[in-house]
C-alpha cells in the first residue's frame, strides 16, 4: 500500500518513476522529467564569474545642496510676520517673511537727505555757471561748484544702491523688507520665526529652496568596513515608507574624514527624485555592491535545496540523466550562490522546480 501511494505522488508531479538506485554520490538513473512537467522545470548553466560583496549600511535622505537656493537677510531687524512653514510649495516671487528694519528706514531717511542736497548742489552749479560764462565770477567757483554737485550725485547714488540690495522694490520708507521667493520649489529648510530678531552678523539663511528632483542619500560605514567602499560602486536604496521599491545609484562621494560625533564615514549617493518620493531627513536601508571580488563559479540562487545542514542541487545531463550534487556555497548575494566546490564551469543545473525533483530523487 505504501508503495503504491508512492507511486501515486510522484506522478502528480509529473516524474516518472523506475526502480530507484543510489549511491554515495546520491546519483540515480530512475527519475524522469515528463513532458507536463518540463513546463514547470527551468534549467541554467553554471559560470564563473567574479563575487559580488555586498555592505549593508544605514542613512538619510538629504536635499541637493547643488541645487538649492539659500534666502538670506538683506539686513538686520524685527521679523513680524513668517508667510510660509517648513515642506510648504512656493513659487518664485512669493512673500516668504516681513521684517521691519531699521537700517531700510534709515537708507531711505538718507536718500531724502542726499535728494535735498543733490537740488541744492545742481541750482549752485547752474549759477555758478552762468555766472562763470558772463564774466562775473571766477572759474575756479565754476570748479568748486561743479566739484559739490559731482559729490552730491555720488552720495545719492550711494544711499540708492544701499537700498537695492536691501531688497530694492520690497522695502519701503517706514522700513518694512518683504522677504521674497527668489525660485520655486519646497521649503526645506527654514531658521526664522515670528519676532525673531536678524542680527547685522547674522551668516546663516533664513531659507532654503530646493526642486527636490535630485536627492542626497548620506550612508554611515563604520572603520572595519571602510575598505569595502569605493567611488562608483553601485548602491540599492530602500526606505520603511515604500518596503516594495528599490532605488538605484552610485557612490559619487566619500568622505575624507571621519564624523566626531559617531565615528563613522559618510558616503554619498545621488538620486533622482523625479517623483518626489524621497523627503528630507527619511530613513534609509543602503546596499553597497561591488565586482571586485575573486572568481568562483556562480549559479541562480534558486537552484540551491537547502537540506539536513547541507546544499545541494540537481545536476541536469538529460531529462532521465539526472543527478543530486551536493556543493559548497561561499556566498549567496542579490540572486546569485557562488559555489566553492561540486559544480564545475558549463554543468547545467535545474533552477526551478528543482524542489519537486530533489524529493524524488532522494525518496527512500
Amino acid at each position: 500500500m505504501k508503495k503504491q501511494i508512492l507511486y501515486i505522488a510522484v506522478g502528480l508531479i509529473g516524474l516518472t518513476s523506475c526502480q530507484q538506485e543510489k549511491t554515495g554520490t546520491m546519483e540515480t538513473k530512475g527519475v524522469c522529467i515528463s513532458d507536463s512537467l518540463s513546463k514547470m522545470v527551468k534549467i541554467d548553466t553554471a559560470q564563473t564569474t567574479q563575487m559580488k560583496d555586498e555592505l549593508a549600511l544605514s542613512g538619510e535622505v538629504s536635499f541637493d545642496e547643488n541645487k538649492v537656493v539659500k534666502v538670506f537677510p538683506f539686513t538686520s531687524g524685527q521679523v513680524m510676520e513668517v508667510k510660509v512653514s517648513l515642506g510648504d510649495k512656493v513659487t518664485k516671487g512669493q512673500t516668504l517673511a516681513v521684517l521691519r528694519s531699521a537700517d531700510v528706514a534709515g537708507n531711505y531717511t538718507d536718500l531724502s537727505s542726499t535728494k535735498a542736497d543733490l537740488a541744492i548742489s545742481k541750482r549752485q552749479l547752474e549759477q555758478a555757471e552762468y555766472l562763470y560764462k558772463n564774466g562775473i565770477s571766477s572759474e575756479r567757483d565754476y570748479t568748486e561748484a561743479k566739484e559739490n554737485y559731482n559729490k552730491a550725485v555720488a552720495a545719492n547714488s550711494k544711499v540708492r544702491d544701499q537700498i537695492a540690495i536691501n531688497g530694492g522694490g520690497n522695502t519701503s520708507a517706514s522700513g518694512t523688507l518683504v522677504i521674497k521667493a527668489p525660485g520655486s520649489g519646497y521649503i526645506v529648510e527654514e531658521n526664522i520665526s515670528a519676532g525673531n530678531f536678524i542680527r547685522p552678523d547674522n551668516s546663516s539663511s533664513l531659507f532654503t529652496i530646493s526642486d527636490m528632483k535630485d536627492v542626497w542619500i548620506w550612508a554611515n560605514v563604520f572603520e572595519s568596513d571602510i575598505a569595502k567602499v569605493k567611488k562608483g560602486y553601485d548602491a540599492r536604496i530602500t526606505t520603511l515608507a515604500y518596503p516594495d521599491k528599490v532605488f538605484v545609484g552610485k557612490v559619487d562621494e566619500i568622505s575624507s574624514v571621519l564624523d566626531p560625533d559617531n565615528k563613522v564615514m559618510k558616503v554619498r549617493i545621488a538620486l533622482d527624485n523625479s517623483d518626489l518620493l524621497l523627503k528630507p531627513e527619511m530613513f534609509t536601508n543602503v546596499t553597497i555592491s561591488n565586482k571586485e571580488g575573486a572568481s568562483a563559479v556562480a549559479i541562480p540562487a534558486s537552484a540551491v535545496v537547502f537540506d539536513n545542514a547541507r546544499n545541494f542541487v540537481i545536476v541536469y545531463h538529460s531529462k532521465c540523466n539526472l543527478k543530486v550534487s551536493e556543493v559548497s556555497v561561499i556566498k549567496t548575494v542579490d540572486s546569485t550562490s557562488y559555489i566553492a566546490s561540486g559544480l564545475k564551469p558549463g554543468d547545467k543545473i535545474v533552477s526551478k522546480g528543482q524542489l519537486l525533483l530533489y524529493n524524488a530523487l532522494t525518496e527512500q
